[in-house]
């Protein structure tokens, strides 16, 4: 056996133990999810021009976790004059924004209406209202870290959670073909999505952060590292933080996903280690596919969202 295939089978036996019990997480997210669930989205949606032909373009924005306006992309491929239509529901990478509606075609020519939302305070139109509590390091993820009901991984969750509601609640969206899909912390938000909303009905997540979080803390050369500059100055606060951060961890929520879930995986990436999304996806139960690119690092190639052209297509054919 050479050695990318031996790494391979040390990674589809890689199974750390979960650092929260499934009875705490549930107590805690039905909680959550229930005082959230009345809680009113308050949004709106106009006309925007753009060259897509056919297409009908809206500027979305709705209230998630607190007043803070979500801003999204709505996007029906209305040429097809269908009664409901399936959609995808987009989530971005750290840093990153929705971009223009033109980013969304390739899904629109396959038949789906897309919503593509901002991350809040990141590097679209979406800002961030969460009070402070403490100082962070560098980013948004260690604000109020060590308050888990007023972090902004809370506040970045239930944003996720409420675009799926929206949509949902769309007479032109077929409820049964919501799909949610995204890379890195998109990959890690639809994932967490699709754990906390059961109107989820197919998970794509490439490369996905927020996955075996322990493990992205110690080596991660991405958004985790600030977490560990936080707690290098903070080392009194270390078992707080780490307690907190599992009950956003995929490794320990992926039971409570139902829905076909396909990921991706570069073994060469230093941002969302190997070892991390293999630690997820392990613990994952329902119908599940994962592509392993073993010279690839952080990113996503044109042949990956191919395969998921393909999947979603087979996927919209399904009862």
């Amino acid at each position: 056996m050479n050695a990318i295939k031996r790494r391979i089978q040390e990674l589809v036996q890689y199974a750390p133990p979960r650092t929260a019990e499934a009875a705490e997480l549930d107590r805690f997210w039905d909680n959550v999810l229930m005082n959230f669930d009345h809680k009113p989205l308050n949004g709106s949606m106009n006309p925007y021009k753009s060259p897509l032909n056919g297409v009908d373009v809206y500027h979305v924005t709705y209230e998630g976790f607190d007043e803070t306006p979500v801003h999204g992309w709505y996007l029906v491929p209305s040429f097809l004059n269908l009664d409901q239509y399936p959609c995808i529901v987009i989530y971005q990478g750290y840093t990153a924004d929705r971009g223009l509606p033109e980013r969304y075609a390739s899904w629109l020519l396959l038949g789906y209406a897309v919503f593509a939302v901002d991350t809040r305070g990141q590097g679209g139109d979406t800002g961030n209202r969460l009070y402070s509590a403490h100082g962070t390091t560098k980013g948004w993820i260690t604000q109020n870290i060590t308050q888990k009901e007023q972090s902004y991984y809370m506040a970045a969750a239930i944003d996720a959670v409420k675009a799926v509601d929206w949509v949902s609640s769309r007479a032109e969206i077929n409820p049964y073909k919501i799909a949610v899909m995204g890379g890195s912390q998109g990959g890690g938000l639809a994932l967490l999505a699709s754990a906390l909303n059961t109107k989820v009905s197919l998970v794509i997540a490439d490369i996905p952060n927020m996955c075996h979080l322990d493990f992205g803390v110690m080596h991660s050369v991405g958004s985790l590292a600030e977490v560990a500059e936080y707690v290098k100055r903070r080392p009194d606060q270390f078992d707080l933080v780490m307690h907190n951060l599992a009950f956003f961890d995929v490794m320990n929520l992926a039971y409570r996903i139902h829905c076909p879930v396909r990921m991706s995986v570069g073994l060469k990436d230093t941002v969302c280690w190997p070892e991390s999304i293999f630690a997820a996806y392990n613990q994952i139960q329902a119908e599940k596919h994962l592509d392993v690119h073993p010279f690839s690092g952080h990113e996503v190639g044109e042949p990956q969202l191919r395969m998921h052209m393909e999947y979603l297509q087979q996927w919209k054919l399904r009862d």
